[in-house]
């Protein structure tokens, strides 16, 4: 597969922690900003990096003119992704946002999970249990009506990206 996949902090984790982490290779090449490494590492998650293939790209950026409403993780991967065409993974609303408005296609967590399902690498109760986790065990924040779409995207089987 030859789409280019750069993710933050958040899914590498939400997803690791809802034990999921491996699907995430489905979604393409999986680049990470060297400042994702950083933040991993200081937060003494550095082994999540060792589950899934990936490659580190260090990215440079003017911290007070590049993207200053999103934190060093989120603005040094939406950096990465323009001029790439590449998908942006993050579970930040800011992100996600500033991503749309600069045409950069974007998902989360439960976009991946979606994903995966869609491709058959998850029977639709796997997909349901996964995402129910991602709400119960982790630190996504997963609004109810977010939850219930999720599930009901299974339920109807359009679930892809």
């Amino acid at each position: 597969m030859n789409r280019l996949v750069v993710t933050d902090t958040g899914p590498l984790l939400h997803l690791a922690d809802a034990g999921v982490l491996s699907i995430l290779k489905l979604t393409g090449e999986i680049l990470v900003p060297q400042t994702v490494v950083d933040e991993l590492e200081h937060g003494n998650e550095s082994n999540i990096l060792t589950k899934v293939e990936h490659t580190v790209h260090d990215v440079e950026y003017d911290s007070e003119t590049a993207y200053p409403h999103l934190d060093p993780g989120e603005t040094a991967a939406l950096i990465l992704c323009v001029g790439r065409d590449a998908v942006l993974l993050t579970d930040d609303l800011d992100a996600r946002n500033t991503a749309t408005d600069e045409d950069i296609e974007v998902h989360g967590s439960v976009g991946v999970v979606l994903y995966a399902y869609s491709r058959g690498e998850l029977t639709d109760s796997e997909a349901k249990q996964i995402l129910r986790t991602l709400k119960q065990d982790t630190n996504l924040y997963l609004s109810t009506p977010l939850l219930e779409y999720a599930l009901q995207q299974v339920e109807v089987d359009d679930a892809g990206w």
